[in-house]
């Protein structure tokens, strides 16, 4: 469970090396900057949405959104 924009670069960039992927691999696959990668990996909370699923997807990882379970249940 990812729960913060630090939380998830983390994650994005672990996947990237265990692909053997570059940041710049994955920059030109997505027709974005490096500059994007790297903030990203870097955990920038304020990125825009849309390119950070579209770096995901390139990824091979997907999204779920769900609602939250009880503490303790």
């Amino acid at each position: 469970m990812i729960r913060s924009s630090k939380e998830l670069g983390t994650f994005v960039r672990d996947q990237r090396k265990r692909q053997a992927l570059t940041q710049l691999d994955i920059a030109g696959m997505g027709n974005t900057g490096n500059r994007f990668i790297v903030e990203l990996e870097s955990g920038k909370p304020t990125l825009q949405l849309q390119k950070v699923l579209d770096v995901l997807d390139l990824l091979g990882l997907e999204v779920v959104v769900r609602p939250k379970t009880a503490k303790g249940l």
